[in-house]
């Protein structure tokens, strides 16, 4: 019997390495069969499409759609009137729900230094590098002072998104995603304790 096992081992094992395959184009049977989901046929993203009306392979969301977690902002600000009142409404309406907590402030300091430290300067104080070396010809405003200390969470989030009504300051809305917006107020806020 034990014979009979050792010579059954002995030709199961060369079965066994004949039955791989190194060949990398040919990955060996496919079971699914020819018109099922085992061989797609995709189309690139810029690539024409035969399918699709347009003959597009990105096509545009629907008008009117919001993505999943991007609600649109509630307060305009298309002309400089507009934005005046909604910075005010945005200011008593807008609480921060970010709580202000280590992370928070860690990660707020990251974005800081990359989104502001150019024009406010690390401290906050309006010393950034675009001002003092003459790069921009007026000064940002000191994040650290009191006209900047009284003012409500909400309307710093309304000027970090759509800009200064001055216009001195860009919108970063489109670069920065809402709860990082808060985050970096936080840590705004922690530079002038």
């Amino acid at each position: 019997m034990m014979k009979y096992l050792r010579l059954l081992t002995l030709m199961i094992i060369p079965l066994m390495l004949l039955s791989c395959n190194k060949d990398k184009n040919n990955p060996g049977y496919a079971y699914m069969g020819n018109r099922d989901m085992y061989y797609t046929k995709y189309y690139k993203a810029y690539s024409p499409n035969p399918i699709l009306r347009d003959s597009m392979t990105n096509q545009m969301p629907p008008p009117g759609t919001v993505a999943r977690g991007h609600m649109p902002f509630p307060y305009p600000g298309k002309s400089i009137s507009d934005r005046a009142v909604n910075q005010t409404l945005a200011g008593l309406q807008l609480v921060n729900p970010m709580a202000g907590d280590q992370n928070s402030l860690d990660e707020g300091k990251q974005l800081y230094t990359i989104f502001c430290v150019s024009c406010h300067g690390d401290q906050g104080r309006g010393d950034g590098y675009l001002f003092t070396s003459g790069l921009f010809p007026a000064k940002p405003m000191s994040l650290v002072e009191n006209f900047v200390k009284s003012k409500p969470d909400g309307e710093l989030y309304y000027v970090i998104t759509y800009g200064s009504i001055s216009g001195l300051m860009g919108p970063h809305g489109s670069q920065i995603p809402q709860d990082k917006r808060w985050m970096i107020i936080n840590y705004v806020r922690s530079l002038s304790n």
